[in-house]
């Protein structure tokens, strides 16, 4: 009888501790899943920014007179490239991105930079990039997504509170594509 007691016992004490360790192995997992999607991310960024440069140049060979604009990219770059953490990376994005937005904005009222063959190379390239990004932000959001549930739904929660486990925020660039994608031409 005190064998069946003791191995009762012990059982009654494995299962749980089976139970948790394993809900850390999946916790561990799928924020291993979150950095590399994130690094995803990280890389198709520094493509953008390494175009940037030359999208400067170009539109200030054609509107040398609009120094805000082309500084506001400069320094948005800038910024994007000294953020450090993943949270100030995501705000520093989203700021280039609005620049990015108002450089291409103000791009068309230049009917010869908008004709420009190397602007239009430059904005193909760049609305890749968008593509790219656009695509490893769904992974990692997806990632993050499902990192988030398992932290919330119990024993998930218990074990991502004891072992300090950290939240993790979706990737939100706020982009405004319209002003990226070249306009469809129509033509009767």
């Amino acid at each position: 009888m005190l064998t069946i007691l003791a191995c009762l016992t012990a059982f009654l004490l494995a299962v749980p501790l089976l139970i948790a360790w394993t809900m850390h192995n999946r916790l561990v997992a799928l924020d291993q899943r979150c950095e590399t999607a994130f690094a995803d991310i990280d890389v198709h960024l520094k493509h953008r920014q390494n175009l940037i440069p030359a999208l400067v140049e170009t539109v200030r060979g054609f509107a040398k007179h609009e120094n805000d604009i082309l500084l506001g990219v400069t320094q948005a770059r800038a910024e994007a490239l000294r953020a450090a953490s993943p949270e100030m990376r995501l705000s520093a994005e989203a700021n280039l991105t609005q620049n990015i937005n108002a450089l291409i904005g103000m791009a068309e009222r230049y009917p010869e930079l908008k004709a420009s063959a190397h602007f239009s190379e430059l904005r193909k390239e760049l609305v890749d990039a968008e593509n790219r990004i656009t695509a490893s932000r769904r992974f990692y959001n997806l990632a993050v997504g499902e990192y988030g549930a398992t932290r919330r739904q119990f024993p998930g929660s218990a074990i991502a509170k004891l072992c300090k486990m950290r939240i993790r925020m979706p990737f939100d660039l706020g982009i405004e594509r319209v002003l990226i994608d070249e306009p469809a031409t129509i033509k009767f």
